[in-house]
């Protein structure tokens, strides 16, 4: 026969079971709270009037933008209301994953044929391009990109 079962048997692997869940929890507490960035900004009533002013200065630009990404290269292809090619003024680019910062990239374009390239190895998944482009007045172009990568 077996061992007897008693109230202190209970109690402690009621206590463990408690005990485990109680770590993890902890654990994954102290990992989401790591890797969360903090602040996006110190006066959001600030921050919105900022982002009412340039969001006009970005459409009042007119321009489209068309992208795409195969064969290793992603293409960016700007124009104006009517259609034409734009020439920018500066550009940059942050390509990573939409969940995490490890696989980040920052492409260097080229003006090639109206529009910009850049050479750029992404493995299957979804990526976000945070793009920041210039005018050559100075205004202030950006938009986020979402690419999605097949195997």
């Amino acid at each position: 026969m077996g061992r007897e079962l008693t109230g202190r048997k209970v109690f402690a692997i009621t206590a463990s079971a408690f005990a485990i869940i109680i770590a993890v929890n902890v654990y994954m507490a102290v990992k989401a709270v790591g890797t969360f960035p903090g602040l996006e900004v110190a006066n959001s009533y600030v921050a919105s009037q900022n982002f009412d002013r340039e969001r006009n200065a970005q459409e009042a630009l007119g321009w489209t933008l068309t992208d795409s990404y195969e064969a290793g290269e992603l293409r960016l292809s700007f124009r104006d209301s009517a259609g034409h090619p734009v020439t920018l003024g500066d550009i940059a680019a942050t390509v990573g994953r939409t969940t995490e910062a490890a696989e980040d990239k920052t492409p260097i374009f080229v003006h090639e044929g109206g529009d910009y390239v850049a050479p750029l190895d992404l493995g299957p998944g979804r990526w976000m391009v945070l793009l920041e482009a210039r005018a050559e007045d100075g205004t202030r172009f950006h938009k986020r990109l979402d690419i999605s990568v097949k195997d």
